[in-house]
């Protein structure tokens, strides 16, 4: 199991665990800085002034060393030159890393984003100027999205977007039959998100066989690691300890073994049964 994943032209080796905010966790800035010195350098940040954005802001020098995603909300090309400007005056850079098309779930909204005068046209530019280096995609719709990463600019002929960010985890494997494939064999990476599927992978269901223990956040991720098609899985953690616990993956670094593998898998199916609707 690799622990790094090359991203981009210019390609900076980045830890294959991630950082995320959600908008609802508490991440102060000390918490980033600290998840930064153990070795976590892909950092997915929500769009809401948090510890992370302003971890990033202070990092001075050291911004270069760290990979910033950017869930981006713009359709349109002019909104979308408004909020690429906030974002680098959030985080007092003059260029972003990855900005992520935030939750696109139906053609239309695709269609808006890559049509004439779409936010797809502006981020393109932007990247041509230097001051973006990926333009990526958020989405449940898996076969959409794999869709959507083949597609290429007709004026250029290069392809409109450099990574795919996915749910994957026990619960919800999917990507493997429907993306996975698809960004193989385009080189294109996979950031995955929702590991914990809520954290219903760390809970009991009713089916659970006597004796079973569920895993622990550290082996969700490892199950998600465990796939050489992911070149990133975040964790979200809500606070330090939550943290703490996540970042124990890189004390121990390696996949889990044949058996934990199949358990997890099967826990995984009782947990998509019975735990809460997850669309």
């Amino acid at each position: 199991m690799r622990k790094t994943s090359q991203l981009g032209e210019e390609p900076l080796a980045v830890c294959r665990l991630g950082l995320a905010t959600r908008g609802n966790t508490h991440l102060r800035v000390e918490d980033v800085e600290y998840a930064v010195e153990r070795g976590v350098n892909y950092l997915n940040w929500c769009g809401k002034p948090d510890g992370l954005s302003k971890a990033v802001a202070g990092m001075g020098e050291r911004r270069k060393d760290v990979v910033l995603a950017v869930q981006f909300k713009a359709s349109g090309g002019d909104e979308a030159a408004r909020e690429f400007d906030w974002i680098l005056k959030q985080i007092k850079s003059d260029y972003l890393d990855v900005a992520t098309f935030y939750y696109v779930e139906s053609e239309r909204e695709w269609e808006q984003i890559v049509g004439p005068g779409g936010a797809w046209q502006t981020l393109a530019r932007l990247k041509r100027e230097g001051a973006l280096k990926m333009i990526g995609l958020t989405s449940h719709q898996r076969k959409l999205a794999a869709r959507w990463g083949q597609e290429t600019d007709p004026d250029t002929g290069q392809r409109r977007l450099d990574m795919l960010m996915v749910r994957y985890n026990a619960a919800h494997r999917g990507a493997e039959s429907d993306v996975f494939p698809v960004t193989d064999a385009l080189g294109t990476p996979v950031v995955t998100f929702t590991g914990l599927r809520w954290k219903d992978l760390m809970g009991a269901t009713p089916d659970d066989p006597a004796g079973f223990v569920p895993p622990p956040a550290p082996d969700c991720y490892r199950f998600c690691l465990a796939h050489d098609s992911v070149a990133v899985a975040l964790a979200a953690p809500g606070n330090r300890e939550e943290l703490v616990e996540d970042l124990a993956v890189l004390d121990d670094w390696g996949p889990l073994g044949k058996e934990a593998m199949e358990s997890i898998r099967r826990h995984g199916d009782r947990v998509r049964r019975h735990a809460r609707e997850f669309w």
